[in-house]
Protein backbone atom coordinates (compact mmCIF):
# COMPACT_ATOMS: atom_id res chain seq x y z
CA UNK A 1 0.00 0.00 0.00
CA UNK A 2 1.69 3.37 -1.22
CA UNK A 3 2.04 5.70 1.88
CA UNK A 4 -0.28 8.47 1.95
CA UNK A 5 1.08 11.80 1.45
CA UNK A 6 -0.16 15.69 2.02
CA UNK A 7 0.09 18.19 -1.04
CA UNK A 8 3.12 19.97 -1.88
CA UNK A 9 2.92 23.14 0.32
CA UNK A 10 1.55 21.70 3.34
CA UNK A 11 4.79 21.51 5.22
CA UNK A 12 5.76 24.88 4.11
CA UNK A 13 2.27 27.00 5.34
CA UNK A 14 2.35 25.37 8.65
CA UNK A 15 6.34 25.70 9.38
CA UNK A 16 5.32 29.88 7.91
CA UNK A 17 2.76 29.67 10.83
CA UNK A 18 3.85 28.46 13.59
CA UNK A 19 7.00 30.95 12.95
CA UNK A 20 4.24 33.60 12.51
CA UNK A 21 2.95 32.35 16.04
CA UNK A 22 5.97 32.42 17.55
CA UNK A 23 5.85 28.29 18.45
CA UNK A 24 8.61 25.90 17.96
CA UNK A 25 9.49 24.26 14.59
CA UNK A 26 9.59 20.96 16.29
CA UNK A 27 6.27 20.91 16.45
CA UNK A 28 5.63 20.85 12.66
CA UNK A 29 6.33 17.11 12.71
CA UNK A 30 4.02 15.40 14.82
CA UNK A 31 1.14 18.30 13.52
CA UNK A 32 1.74 17.02 9.94
CA UNK A 33 1.93 13.42 11.06
CA UNK A 34 -1.50 14.37 12.60
CA UNK A 35 -2.94 16.22 9.39
CA UNK A 36 -1.77 13.24 7.32
CA UNK A 37 -3.74 10.87 8.91
CA UNK A 38 -7.06 13.25 9.65
CA UNK A 39 -6.44 13.98 5.43
CA UNK A 40 -6.74 9.78 4.91
CA UNK A 41 -9.47 9.26 6.76
CA UNK A 42 -11.04 12.08 6.19
CA UNK A 43 -11.99 10.48 2.21
CA UNK A 44 -13.45 7.92 3.67
CA UNK A 45 -15.30 8.91 6.84
CA UNK A 46 -15.72 12.24 6.28
CA UNK A 47 -15.14 13.43 9.92
CA UNK A 48 -14.47 17.20 8.96
CA UNK A 49 -16.00 19.64 6.18
CA UNK A 50 -12.62 20.93 5.29
CA UNK A 51 -11.26 18.45 2.52
CA UNK A 52 -8.52 20.98 1.80
CA UNK A 53 -5.37 20.01 3.65
CA UNK A 54 -3.86 23.77 3.19
CA UNK A 55 -6.85 25.38 4.48
CA UNK A 56 -7.06 22.55 7.33
CA UNK A 57 -3.48 24.03 8.14
CA UNK A 58 -5.08 27.57 8.60
CA UNK A 59 -8.22 26.79 10.49
CA UNK A 60 -8.14 23.78 12.03
CA UNK A 61 -3.87 23.42 13.43
CA UNK A 62 -3.06 26.81 13.59
CA UNK A 63 -6.96 28.04 14.71
CA UNK A 64 -6.05 25.18 17.74
CA UNK A 65 -2.95 26.59 18.44
CA UNK A 66 -4.07 29.87 18.95
CA UNK A 67 -5.72 29.05 22.66
CA UNK A 68 -1.73 27.38 23.52
CA UNK A 69 -0.72 30.57 25.31
CA UNK A 70 -2.92 30.30 27.94
CA UNK A 71 -2.96 26.28 28.73
CA UNK A 72 0.02 25.42 30.12
CA UNK A 73 -0.39 22.68 32.21
CA UNK A 74 -3.80 21.00 34.88
CA UNK A 75 -6.29 19.28 33.02
CA UNK A 76 -8.36 19.78 29.91
CA UNK A 77 -11.75 18.64 28.87
CA UNK A 78 -12.20 19.26 25.52
CA UNK A 79 -15.76 19.21 24.37
CA UNK A 80 -17.69 18.00 21.11
CA UNK A 81 -14.05 17.63 19.75
CA UNK A 82 -14.84 15.92 16.77
CA UNK A 83 -11.43 14.42 14.95
CA UNK A 84 -9.43 16.10 18.25
CA UNK A 85 -9.91 20.01 17.83
CA UNK A 86 -8.77 21.71 19.56
CA UNK A 87 -7.51 19.13 21.83
CA UNK A 88 -4.84 17.04 19.73
CA UNK A 89 -2.80 20.09 18.20
CA UNK A 90 -3.09 21.70 22.28
CA UNK A 91 -1.69 18.05 23.82
CA UNK A 92 1.04 18.00 21.20
CA UNK A 93 2.30 21.74 21.84
CA UNK A 94 1.59 21.21 25.77
CA UNK A 95 2.72 17.42 26.66
CA UNK A 96 2.26 19.04 30.39
CA UNK A 97 -1.56 19.44 29.72
CA UNK A 98 -3.55 16.27 30.25
CA UNK A 99 -6.05 16.04 27.39
CA UNK A 100 -9.37 14.45 27.46
CA UNK A 101 -10.89 14.22 24.31
CA UNK A 102 -14.92 14.25 24.58
CA UNK A 103 -16.56 13.23 21.58
CA UNK A 104 -20.05 10.70 21.15
CA UNK A 105 -19.47 10.06 17.66
CA UNK A 106 -18.09 6.92 16.90
CA UNK A 107 -16.00 7.19 13.40
CA UNK A 108 -14.48 10.15 15.40
CA UNK A 109 -13.59 8.65 18.68
CA UNK A 110 -12.43 5.68 16.42
CA UNK A 111 -9.91 7.95 14.45
CA UNK A 112 -8.91 9.98 17.48
CA UNK A 113 -7.86 6.65 19.60
CA UNK A 114 -5.21 5.89 16.36
CA UNK A 115 -4.62 9.46 16.34
CA UNK A 116 -3.40 9.45 20.29
CA UNK A 117 -2.04 6.12 19.58
CA UNK A 118 0.11 6.91 16.34
CA UNK A 119 1.53 10.62 17.96
CA UNK A 120 2.24 8.56 21.21
CA UNK A 121 0.08 11.36 23.13
CA UNK A 122 0.37 9.78 26.89
CA UNK A 123 -1.48 12.89 27.82
CA UNK A 124 -4.10 12.88 25.79
CA UNK A 125 -7.40 10.31 25.92
CA UNK A 126 -10.70 10.03 24.76
CA UNK A 127 -13.74 9.65 26.14
CA UNK A 128 -16.49 8.27 23.91
CA UNK A 129 -19.42 10.25 25.09
CA UNK A 130 -21.67 13.34 25.46
CA UNK A 131 -20.30 16.02 27.53
CA UNK A 132 -23.63 16.06 29.63
CA UNK A 133 -23.62 12.22 30.18
CA UNK A 134 -19.58 12.10 31.18
CA UNK A 135 -19.96 11.16 34.75
CA UNK A 136 -16.27 13.29 36.20
CA UNK A 137 -17.61 15.90 37.76
CA UNK A 138 -15.53 18.48 39.08
CA UNK A 139 -12.33 16.93 37.31
CA UNK A 140 -11.14 19.46 35.05
CA UNK A 141 -8.97 22.89 35.63
CA UNK A 142 -10.00 23.78 32.05
CA UNK A 143 -12.77 23.36 29.57
CA UNK A 144 -12.96 24.25 26.26
CA UNK A 145 -15.18 23.73 23.04
CA UNK A 146 -14.15 24.98 19.75
CA UNK A 147 -17.43 24.71 17.64
CA UNK A 148 -20.11 24.14 20.30
CA UNK A 149 -22.93 26.50 20.91
CA UNK A 150 -23.15 29.39 23.12
CA UNK A 151 -21.36 30.06 26.13
CA UNK A 152 -24.47 29.56 28.12
CA UNK A 153 -25.19 26.10 26.20
CA UNK A 154 -21.11 24.92 26.68
CA UNK A 155 -22.06 25.65 30.40
CA UNK A 156 -25.28 23.52 30.28
CA UNK A 157 -23.61 20.73 29.06
CA UNK A 158 -20.18 20.37 30.25
CA UNK A 159 -20.56 23.20 33.85
CA UNK A 160 -20.58 19.95 35.88
CA UNK A 161 -16.83 18.94 34.45
CA UNK A 162 -14.87 22.18 35.73
CA UNK A 163 -13.57 21.91 39.51
CA UNK A 164 -14.46 25.34 41.27
CA UNK A 165 -12.81 27.83 39.96
CA UNK A 166 -11.83 26.27 37.02
CA UNK A 167 -12.19 28.20 33.72
CA UNK A 168 -14.39 28.00 30.60
CA UNK A 169 -11.68 28.97 27.11
CA UNK A 170 -13.77 29.21 24.37
CA UNK A 171 -13.06 30.45 20.46
CA UNK A 172 -15.24 32.35 19.31
CA UNK A 173 -15.10 35.37 16.00
CA UNK A 174 -16.35 38.27 16.66
CA UNK A 175 -16.71 39.73 20.21
CA UNK A 176 -19.36 37.92 21.40
CA UNK A 177 -21.33 40.24 23.66
CA UNK A 178 -25.16 38.89 23.38
CA UNK A 179 -23.44 35.35 24.92
CA UNK A 180 -21.37 37.03 27.47
CA UNK A 181 -24.87 39.07 28.51
CA UNK A 182 -26.31 35.34 28.70
CA UNK A 183 -24.11 33.90 31.12
CA UNK A 184 -25.52 32.08 34.06
CA UNK A 185 -25.31 33.04 37.64
CA UNK A 186 -22.28 32.86 38.83
CA UNK A 187 -19.99 32.34 35.94
CA UNK A 188 -18.23 35.76 35.23
CA UNK A 189 -15.91 36.55 32.39
CA UNK A 190 -12.31 37.02 33.17
CA UNK A 191 -10.87 38.02 29.85
CA UNK A 192 -11.48 38.53 26.02
CA UNK A 193 -8.81 38.14 23.82
CA UNK A 194 -8.91 38.74 20.05
CA UNK A 195 -6.60 36.47 18.45
CA UNK A 196 -4.54 36.88 15.46
CA UNK A 197 -4.39 33.04 13.39
CA UNK A 198 -1.94 33.63 9.76
CA UNK A 199 -3.89 33.22 7.09
CA UNK A 200 -7.46 33.26 8.56
CA UNK A 201 -9.56 36.09 7.52
CA UNK A 202 -12.26 37.50 10.08
CA UNK A 203 -12.03 38.03 13.58
CA UNK A 204 -10.99 35.65 16.42
CA UNK A 205 -11.33 35.70 20.42
CA UNK A 206 -10.94 34.12 23.04
CA UNK A 207 -13.27 34.15 25.66
CA UNK A 208 -12.05 33.20 29.00
CA UNK A 209 -15.07 33.08 31.61
CA UNK A 210 -14.29 31.64 35.27
CA UNK A 211 -16.32 29.28 36.69
CA UNK A 212 -17.92 29.67 40.41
Amino acid sequence: MTAHTLPPGVADALERGLAAMQLDAALAAPLLQYLTLLDRWNKTYNLTAIRDPLEMVTRHLLDSLAMQPHLESGTLADLGTGPGLPGIPLAIARPQLQVTLVESNGKKARFMREAVRQLGLTNARVAESRAEALDEPGAYDNLTARAMDTLAGIIEVGGHLLRPGGRLLAMKGVYPHDEIAQLPSGWTVETVLPLHVPGLTGERHLVVVAGP
